[in-house]
């Protein structure tokens, strides 16, 4: 018998949804799990304990140069430091020769202090008030103006004796299948022409160079990434007519990722949810959630409110895609290459799957008086949460060695906050060996965004542990370096 395919399948057979979705599990994952060293951490830094590994964001990182090596043009990714806080993540992916991109003042003295060049960073922060454009500028980093008022505040910190400062323009509104792809963010591309016009004086000074042109794309449609890049080309053009050096095309984040093993169980997962939300069977969330969709006189309504768990063309096999699309006469990597033009890209989720889990303790079972069961865990809601309803991935149980196992049970993972909505998730679980006080429940693959993009010390309770694991054998840990 191969022990690995039984180690993984017992993994998996302690807590499974009703209607199951097997994570993808990173072999550092299967290896931590299996060790007796995971409660011994546990013990030592509290639940819940974000364990990392860093070697999985190299490789992903690599998968992406690669098809653009392939493809013969320019590229780099900037890896989106907001995705996860962990400071030896900055420092892989700029040893692997990735940028950063940062979102706050924050993350950009954080990336600088780690000795990362501004010349190799870009601020695409949300809101750029003047203590964060003011240490851009001292720290040469590229910022992307996303409005007039932002290029006007800019304007108070250029300096004609300084190196001049780099903007990248961007935009938004691009069209789509005869639709705009609306979005709060950037400037109309059908009103450029008059902004460039307003700001003319200022776009002109020597103290400032539009270096590039940026977007960012809500979800994963490889097809809208090639309109908006079909929509920037000439935009490039445009701009170097006008004297302004451009030098780079950046399509931001949104390369897709899967967590799951088996779209059979993706697409039967959400074909039973309907079934259940018109009460054609029993609820496999709690309080029959729909995750986004309703019943209205007997027929399903809505759309998905969360991440597309299971995707096929991902990460490097997805941006092949986006650089052979056509565009005029040829294809989007040759335009881009004819050009003279530095593809950027800003991902984050996908350079980091495989790269992390969460962990938390079991402190209690609980039979509600209608049958369920709610199991308690060490850990609140945001420590394991994006802007998507629910972390649609089967966390896996590990047993507490040597406590008593209860009978089989169905249940709901349930939080540390004082709140009736207070799920770990809000899928229905069997645990057919039962569980314990003590046992430890790891979720998979939270490294990008579900560790930290939401986490919050309400009631006062500490932040969660990160720890990179940096040995498997023996397995041993050491503390994240924004932890000390």
């Amino acid at each position: 018998m191969n022990t690995d395919v039984f180690n993984i399948s017992s993994l998996r057979s302690k807590c499974q949804g009703i209607l199951p979705l097997s994570a993808y599990l990173q072999p550092w994952m299967e290896n931590i799990l299996n060790s007796s060293e995971i409660h011994n951490w546990m013990r030592q830094h509290g639940s819940p304990l974000n364990l990392i590994r860093t070697e999985p964001l190299v490789h992903n990182i690599q998968s992406l140069n690669r098809i653009a090596q392939q493809l013969e043009i320019d590229f780099r990714v900037y890896f989106a430091r907001k995705a996860n806080k962990c400071l030896s993540f900055v420092d892989v992916a700029s040893e692997a020769g990735a940028g950063i991109d940062v979102a706050s003042l924050q993350e950009l003295e954080q990336v600088a202090q780690r000795g990362i060049s501004g010349r190799n960073i870009i601020c695409t922060a949300a809101i750029k008030d003047e203590g964060l454009l003011s240490a851009c500028v001292d720290s040469e980093a590229t910022i992307a103006i996303d409005n007039a008022d932002e290029l006007h505040q800019l304007s108070k910190h250029l300096s004609e004796s300084a190196p001049p400062v780099d903007i990248a323009l961007r935009l938004s509104g691009f069209e789509f299948n005869g639709k705009r792809l609306d979005s709060r963010f950037g400037i109309d591309i059908n009103q450029l022409d008059q902004f460039l016009r307003s700001w003319k004086d200022t776009l002109s000074r020597p103290s400032i160079r539009i270096t590039g042109i940026h977007f960012h794309l809500d979800g994963y449609s490889a097809q809208q990434r090639v309109a908006a890049i079909s929509q920037c080309l000439p935009v490039t053009d445009t701009l170097r007519e006008l004297g302004h050096p451009v030098q780079f095309l950046d399509m931001g984040g949104g390369i897709p990722m899967s967590y799951l093993m088996d779209e059979a169980q993706w697409r039967s997962f959400w074909d039973e949810l309907h079934h259940a939300v018109l009460n054609k069977r029993k609820p496999i969330t709690f309080k029959n959630h729909g995750l986004g969709f309703l019943d209205v006189q007997g027929e399903i309504h809505g759309t998905r409110s969360c991440y597309p768990y299971f995707q096929s063309s991902v990460q490097g096999e997805w941006l092949r895609t986006v650089l052979t699309s056509n565009f005029e006469s040829s294809t989007i990597a040759d335009a881009i290459r004819k050009r003279n033009l530095q593809l950027r890209c800003e991902p984050g989720r996908s350079v980091l799957d495989g790269c992390g889990m969460t962990v938390a303790k079991v402190v209690f079972r609980k039979q509600h008086p209608n049958g369920e069961w709610f199991v308690g865990l060490s850990m609140n809601s945001t420590q394991c949460r994006t802007s998507s309803d629910d972390f649609l991935v089967d966390p896996i149980l590990v047993p507490e060695p040597d406590a008593l196992r209860s009978d089989a049970i169905e249940g709901y993972l349930v939080g540390a906050y004082c709140t009736e909505s207070e799920l770990i998730s809000l899928r229905r679980f069997q645990f057919p060996q039962g569980v314990s006080i003590g046992d430890l429940i790891a979720i998979p693959n939270t490294a990008g965004y579900f560790m930290h993009f939401r986490e919050s010390r309400s009631h006062q309770f500490p932040l969660a542990t990160n720890a990179v694991v940096t040995s498997l054998a023996p397995p041993q840990i050491s503390i994240d370096e924004i932890d000390l």
